[in-house]
């Protein structure tokens, strides 16, 4: 990877509203950070960082620092991250890493495919990109801003592993190297996409909302029926209740009469009885 110059100057203004004051002057707050020096405020030129970055591949970029009244004015660093902002991608902050020149460094870079796979152009399959950062070990300057696959070659089932992964002389490739930088697979079928809709395990809130469900449907028929006896019931009391009450009443008007018609003779009697006392 090929150095860039940079320059930079200390910065005294850290907090919130100093950054801000900052931006609005067209520089960028910056932090420079190393395993032998304690971290340090920097800024940088907005437009000089924004043209190094939209002139790159990508945002590994190797620069060559130039910081205006330091002590140490020249340091080589990596750029270790960049914050955009969320709507117009303007640079913010900017994180730098100082490294050695003869001193291998771990960085993340990302991975390119070119070509066409003979896999995806003859069978019908759908290229896969597994991997899009790869991890390599390598001195500052020996380090590639990103990596090329070539997938020209690549058939139908087959796959580029990491340890095929084709690097520099110096460069390593760290990770296991039986996992699939990019592949070719069969495209899914209709039925395979349902079958893999229906495998999908439900959430957790979903199996609690079903089971609440299920309980209070579970609760409703229990209760169901047991409603539906105490109204079979209550009629069948009724039906039992008005019955035996009509048979009491009958028994009773039937028995009234018997009553009545036994007293009436006796009366009658008696009266008989004192008549013929009377004619004696």
């Amino acid at each position: 990877m090929k150095s860039v110059p940079l320059n930079a100057s200390t910065r005294s203004l850290s907090r919130r509203a100093g950054a801000k004051k900052l931006r609005s002057s067209g520089q960028i707050p910056a932090i420079i950070y190393g395993r032998q020096n304690k971290p340090q405020n920097l800024e940088v030129n907005a437009e000089e960082m924004e043209d190094l970055i939209n002139h790159s591949l990508s945002e590994n970029l190797l620069v060559d620092l130039t910081v205006k009244d330091d002590a140490r004015p020249k340091r080589l660093a990596l750029v270790q991250e960049v914050q955009h902002h969320p709507l117009n991608a303007n640079v913010l902050h900017v994180d730098f890493h100082e490294v050695s020149e003869n001193e291998k460094v771990v960085v993340m870079v990302p991975v390119e495919t070119v070509g066409e796979a003979a896999g995806v152009k003859n069978s019908g399959g759908v290229l896969e990109h597994v991997l899009f950062k790869l991890k390599l070990r390598a001195l500052p300057k020996d380090l590639p801003e990103q990596l090329i696959i070539d997938v020209t070659q690549l058939e139908l089932g087959r796959a580029i592993h990491l340890g095929e992964v084709k690097v520099a002389p110096g460069v390593e490739v760290l990770g296991d190297k039986n996992i699939p930088v990019v592949a070719v697979a069969l495209p899914r079928t209709e039925e395979e996409e349902v079958a893999a809709t229906e495998e999908t395990p439900v959430a957790a809130g979903d199996v609690e909302m079903i089971k609440e469900k299920k309980e209070e449907g579970e609760e409703g028929a229990e209760k169901a029926p047991a409603g539906k006896g105490a109204e079979k019931g209550a009629a069948k009391g009724a039906e039992k209740g008005a019955a035996k009450g009509a048979e009491k009443g009958a028994a009773k008007a039937a028995a009234t009469p018997e009553k009545g018609a036994e007293k009436a003779p006796e009366k009658g009697d008696k009266r008989a009885e004192k008549s013929a006392e009377k004619k004696r």
